[in-house]
């Protein structure tokens, strides 16, 4: 039996692959899904097109070894082991969907995108022979419920329509000894929440330039704070939810009133992309530790992992 073989097998419904690639669907009924899923594929196509990304995929694949307490590629690399059938749940241009390939060359590896990004991922990566993707809502997927044994939906869960309900879909289709690992963004203080929620209706009225060019005046604005170095002791002040202690200017600033990425090791139009992915998408939602844990509780799966810090909250489940 083929790999693509045993991939077709794991789904409820007939699909047609292509080399290493298969559509299962492309728009969303929902305006709003829809609108996230376009803003997605303008991010990465377009940032496909300018850079080669490295710098990104080195500081990405460093931080999810962090946010799910894998103390080394190599620690990564024995989780994955015994893992025969993994998905990654909204894969993007897909370098995550690989390095899992590479990691675990005994595996079927399935990146999985509602976006246009999968064709990029698709064409990038299509002499990896255990690595397939899929085009498609992860809230929606065709699998076989209890048939993958690690989900990994690493920062996309919170652009879906129902967050939720996605959880609770993947966590089904995860097998009895499975391990789903998933990523949300963390609330933050209240003026950065007031920003926050006034874009998820607002990119609507913008058009992709327009974003683009926001996108590029709040890397300057970040650029700009970061190179004054300047730190000092803030007071707590509960009311704003503004945490009490010493800052940087820029992390301040970031963290309390509004979203200005810079990273110095980044190129410009890495940093530029990743201020368009906070405010381009309708769906961006936040929470708090205990709305998070609450999705695993409520389903009575069993928290193996759990970190939470400034930007986000992680955690692997099992059944």
């Amino acid at each position: 039996m083929t790999y693509t073989d045993e991939v077709t097998n794991l789904l409820t419904k007939k699909v047609t692959f292509k080399d290493n690639l298969a559509i299962l669907s492309g728009d969303s009924l929902f305006e709003n899904q829809q609108q996230t899923n376009e803003s997605f594929s303008e991010k990465w196509v377009k940032l496909d097109s300018q850079t080669d990304t490295d710098a990104v995929e080195i500081f990405q694949k460093n931080w999810l070894l962090d946010l799910y307490g894998f103390k080394s590629e190599a620690d990564l690399k024995r989780f994955l082991s015994d893992k025969k059938i993994i998905i990654d749940a909204g894969c993007g241009i897909g370098y995550k969907s690989a390095w899992l390939a590479k990691l675990s060359p005994e595996s079927i590896v399935i990146g999985i995108d509602f976006s246009e990004a999968v064709y990029v991922a698709a064409d990038r990566y299509k002499n990896i022979s255990n690595l397939f993707f899929l085009r498609g809502d992860i809230a929606n997927l065709p699998f076989k419920k209890g048939t993958l044994d690690f989900v990994l939906c690493d920062q996309v869960i919170h652009h879906t329509e129902n967050p939720r309900k996605t959880f609770e879909h993947l966590a089904e289709l995860t097998s009895p000894n499975g391990k789903f690992a998933c990523y949300v963004y963390a609330k933050k203080a209240l003026p950065r929440e007031l920003v926050d929620d006034y874009f998820r209706t607002a990119t609507h009225n913008y058009s992709h330039k327009e974003m683009w060019e926001l996108s590029d005046q709040l890397t300057e604005l970040g650029k700009v704070l970061s190179d004054l170095n300047i730190k000092f002791t803030s007071p707590e002040i509960p009311a704003l939810g503004i945490k009490g202690g010493e800052y940087d200017i820029q992390r301040f600033i970031y963290w309390n009133f509004i979203k200005c990425f810079y990273h110095k090791d980044w190129t410009k139009e890495e940093n530029d992309s990743c201020n368009f992915d906070w405010y381009s998408p309708s769906n961006a939602e936040r929470y708090s530790p205990d709305e998070y844990k609450e999705w695993a509780d409520s389903r009575q799966l069993k928290i193996d992992f759990f970190r939470s810090e400034e930007a986000c909250h992680t955690m692997i489940v099992s059944k």
